[in-house]
Formats: C-alpha cells, structure tokens, sequence
C-alpha cells in the first residue's frame, strides 16, 4: 500500500497561461504494491490495497467508486470534482506543473487527450493491459483514446450524433423529418415561417467541428509535433455553405446552449430539434419536462442521398496521469469502471455507454422512452455509434483552440464576417499558437 496521501488541494487558477503546453511532464514516481497476480490484460476486480485520487465531474462514476471499495475494503479513492471543461483542464495542468497533489486518475475529454499526451502527462496504458481490450469499445472513441502508438485513456462514454426533434411541432408545421441536409435547409424555412427555429446557435466548437467530421472534412492532421490546420478543405467547405445560408437567412435561434432560455425553447418547441450527441436525452428529460412526449430521435441528416455517416459529439476518457504512484492499481480501476461491472452500473444510471457489446444487447437496445414516447431510442443511437466517420484528429492543443474559437467566430453571428472568414480567422489564431508553442505548424 503506498502512503496515505494528503486531502487533494488546489489554488487560484493561474490563468490560461497554465495551459501551455511547454511545461515539463512530471516524472513518475514508484508504484504503489499491486494486487494479486495477474495477467496484465485481465487485472483482478478483488483484492487490491492503496489509494487513489480521482478529478471528474461526471455524475454516475461516484456509485462506480463504491462498488469497487466494497471489493476492495483496503482501497481508499477520493473521488473529487475540481471544475468541468477549461476550469478542469487548467488545475489539472497547474497540479503537474507543480509535481505534487496531481491526481492518479482524471477525466479527460476526447478532444483533450492530445493536450495532454503529447507532453507527456498521461500514461500509456498500453503495458498495463489496455492493448487487449481493443474492438472492445467502439471505434470513434477507441480512435480517440490513441496518440501515436500510446493508449492514453479509456472510453467512459460516447457521443455519436442523432437529430432530436419535437414531433409534434413538426407536425404541426407539416414537416417532414430531414433525411439530407439539403432537406435540413428546407425544414429550417418551414418551421422558421410558422414561428418556430430548427436549432439555435450562437457559435459552438464542438458542434461545428462534429458537423465538419461528418461532412468529411478533416481540417487537423497531427504527426508528432508536426500540424496542418486546413479550415477551408472540402468537409468543412461542404458545412460552411450550408450553415452560412441557415445564419444569412436568420433561421437559427439566438440562444445559446445550456442557458435557461435553451431549455425553456426545448421545452415549449420553439426550438425544434437538436444535432446533438447521444448523451442528451438525459438532459432533455430534466432541464427540458414539458416536451415530455413530443420529442424523438432519427439519424442524422445526411450529406448525400442514402448515406449512414456520423460523428463524435462529446464524450469522456479516464486517464492514469503519469505523476501517479498507484498506476497498476489505477488502471485496475479504469479496467473496471469502463470496461467490466462499472459500465452496467452507470448504463442504469442513463450514461450512453462506449463499450460495443453494451450497445448491442437486448436490453438496451429495447429501453422504451417515456419522454420520447416510448420510442426505442437507442436503437438509433447503437447505430449512429457504428457509422462514425473513421481519421478525424484534434490538434495537441485543442482546448486552447475550443476556448478561444468564439473570439474568431462569434462575430459570425453579428453579421460582421461570414463563417469562412471567422473559421480564417481562428485558424491562424491556431497557426500562432502552435508556432510558439515549438510545433510544426503548416
């Protein structure tokens, strides 16, 4: 057993010069005493002894953390929530800036895990065991977990895209669900001449670089440390032609996402659909009660007739930092939670799982939806899940990128630049960056 450590503590944020990625990777320290002997692919789910710290927000992996200390009464896990997105990422940096009170486990984001693999702050877990677990998850967030030839987390959720949308505001209006994006367009007009808005938006850049993803495009390509940024390939050419017209057209709704008023819109219809990750009926269900019954799911809509593709929309890994003591006992744990009786436990809990036999089972598949009236939703989901569209990367400093994206393309929305000159103008805010911080930079 490794020595007790001291109550996980941080400061004041030191600002968004925390993220760079010139700070030094802590060097590991030695490993705590392991649990019984085992393969290293398949760790044992009893008797281990030590201590963990683990930072996340994620709201079902606390019952996880108990049913594992109920295995393993000589394990002690401090489970904390330190902040979510940037708030997260910045302490988590400063704590191995600094070397001490980093913790063993911390969720991290798909679009982060480059961040913060490349310089070497999180562990490969492939020697611990992570390699045999491959086609156990599916394939956009086993892709994501990968930097190199290193494993750099485990999935713990996923997020392939659907369209969400208020059946009964679409029969009103008279319109149908949009199979293609050009039927997307012509929805947006209908439902926008009868008052009410397809979708909102105010500038997001997980959503826009989800709908590039599907479309095609792949505007970041990493290798080691060299980067090419192309914000105007032909993906990305395809969403921004559409989009623009949605924006010249005044058919979005000038909200923002995760405000009161977006869910008041969800709730009373006047916004009428979502393209959106599968983890959000959940949040449909509690920020959203009176579209109870008026919402459903279909595919999403598609860039050419008969096509299945999809995209990532969100979703999160855990990650063994490489400034953890207690790795084979951390892994042990992720082996658990994410990939054995952990997941279960957090599918009841309404977490759309990563792993594919999960997706596939009887039970899941059949789950009626009260608040989709009693539709099969993950039957839609399932199959969005396997028609991700496979080569998308994130740069190595993608929560730089995301933070500062609405710098650059939020003027969109004002009517001073068009969405290619905002997309231009990030971009070579992203060239700047990536420049000084000692990438190749193309």
């Amino acid at each position: 057993m490794k020595n007790a450590r001291s109550q996980v503590r941080y400061g004041a944020i030191a600002g968004a010069a925390a993220l760079l990625l010139t700070i030094a990777a802590c060097a590991p320290g030695g490993e705590s005493s392991p649990g019984p002997t085992a393969a290293p692919s398949e760790p044992p789910a009893e008797g281990w002894s030590g201590e963990l710290t683990i930072w996340s927000w994620e709201g079902t992996l606390s019952q996880v953390v108990d049913d594992f200390v109920a295995a393993n009464p000589d394990v002690t896990i401090n489970l904390a929530n330190v902040g979510t997105g940037n708030d997260h990422y910045i302490a988590l940096q400063n704590a191995i800036a600094a070397g001490t009170d980093a913790p063993d486990i911390a969720q991290v984001e798909y679009y982060a895990i480059p961040q913060f693999a490349i310089p070497g702050h999180l562990a490969d877990l492939g020697p611990l065991g992570a390699g045999a677990l491959e086609g156990t998850f599916t394939p956009g967030t086993w892709n994501a977990v990968r930097s190199g030839d290193g494993i750099f987390g485990l999935p713990m959720d996923s997020g392939p895209m659907a369209l969400f949308y208020n059946e009964t505001v679409f029969d009103e209006v008279g319109v149908d669900v949009p199979q293609t994006w050009d039927d997307y367009l012509e929805a947006a007009r209908d439902l926008r001449s009868a008052g009410y808005y397809i979708t909102n938006d105010t500038g997001d850049a997980g959503f826009q670089t989800s709908i590039i993803w599907q479309a095609g495009g792949k505007p970041f390509q990493v290798d080691g440390t060299n980067v090419t940024i192309d914000l105007a390939d032909e993906g990305t050419a395809r969403f921004t032609a559409l989009w623009q017209q949605l924006i010249d057209e005044e058919l979005l709704a000038p909200i923002g996402s995760w405000s009161d008023e977006w869910f008041q819109g969800l709730g009373d219809g006047t916004v009428a659909s979502l393209v959106i990750g599968a983890w959000m009926p959940a949040n449909l269900e509690s920020g959203a009660p009176d579209g109870a019954g008026s919402w459903r799911a279909a595919p999403m809509p598609q860039w050419s007739t008969g096509g299945s593709d999809t995209a990532e929309n969100g979703g999160s890994s855990l990650a063994v930092t490489e400034a953890s003591d207690s790795k084979e006992l951390a892994y042990a744990f992720l082996d658990y939670a994410l990939a054995g009786p952990g997941v279960q436990t957090k599918i009841d809990q309404g977490l759309f799982p990563a792993t594919v036999a999960d997706l596939n089972t009887p039970e899941f598949l059949d789950r009626e939806f009260g608040y989709f009236g009693g539709q099969k939703v993950n039957e839609v989901l399932s199959a969005s899940a396997g028609d991700v569209v496979a080569g998308w990367q994130y740069l190595p400093f993608q929560v730089y990128a995301n933070s500062v994206f609405n710098d650059h393309v939020g003027p969109v929305y004002g009517g001073t630049l068009t969405l290619q000159q905002g997309l231009d103008s990030w971009q070579q805010a992203l060239i700047t960056y990536g420049t000084q911080e000692g990438f190749d930079v193309q």
